[in-house]
């Protein structure tokens, strides 16, 4: 059965960007959720209850019907989740093999974060803002709900969570502002490292 993973860091971690009260919440009552109703979904097929939720959302065609949905909903948002908070840290720097590949692709840092942050607020409704790798190629895509790109045949390299529990208790209806935020606490280590994995598979 799947578990909640621990927050890797304290919940005021990245204050002031991303405050401890909605680190809070969000970890400890929305993922939890997520992870409680993945394993409710589960109960009657053991044998899909020891592979690993990736595998699951990879091959989510494959899942019985009947409880399909609630796999891409709570088994996407746990997989969602647990890559997320990998993603965040204060002062990393922007460097590696993420820096030449982005720079290549979308110009530079900037043109990047634009467009990236664009989509962002251009999603409708709830959902997430992802870097991906498509065939070997870096693009941004959005997602509905909690649905995963690994659903899409798409390696996720980092992603931003747009539903408002993200961000609503310190930025209320302010997207804009927690995007921005969002900017200064991309953990560039663990991109890097994400990128370079899926890369080379």
């Amino acid at each position: 059965m799947f578990t909640l993973p621990p927050l890797p860091y304290s919940f005021d971690a990245l204050e002031p960007y991303i405050d401890a009260k909605t680190m809070e919440i969000h970890h400890g009552k929305h993922h939890k959720t997520y992870v409680d109703k993945l394993n409710a979904a589960l109960e009657k097929y053991p044998e899909l209850q020891k592979k690993k939720v990736e595998y699951l959302l990879k091959n989510i065609s494959s899942i019985p019907k009947e409880i399909r949905q609630a796999v891409i909903n709570h088994g996407g948002g746990h997989f969602n989740h647990s890559l997320f908070w990998e993603l965040l840290k204060k002062d990393t720097k922007f460097t590696g093999e993420i820096e030449k590949a982005i720079n290549k692709k979308f110009g530079s840092y900037d043109n990047f974060k634009e467009e990236f942050t664009k989509s962002a607020l251009g999603l409708f409704g709830s959902g997430w803002t992802w870097l991906v790798l498509n065939n070997g190629q870096l693009e941004i895509i959005n997602t509905s709900n909690q649905d995963s790109p690994l659903s899409q045949g798409k390696i996720p390299v980092f992603g931003l969570d747009v539903w408002e529990h993200a961000y609503y208790v310190k930025y209320q209806n302010r997207r804009n502002e927690y995007i921005e935020a969002f900017f200064n606490v991309i953990n560039w280590e663990q991109v890097n490292e994400n990128y370079n994995k899926t890369n080379n598979q």
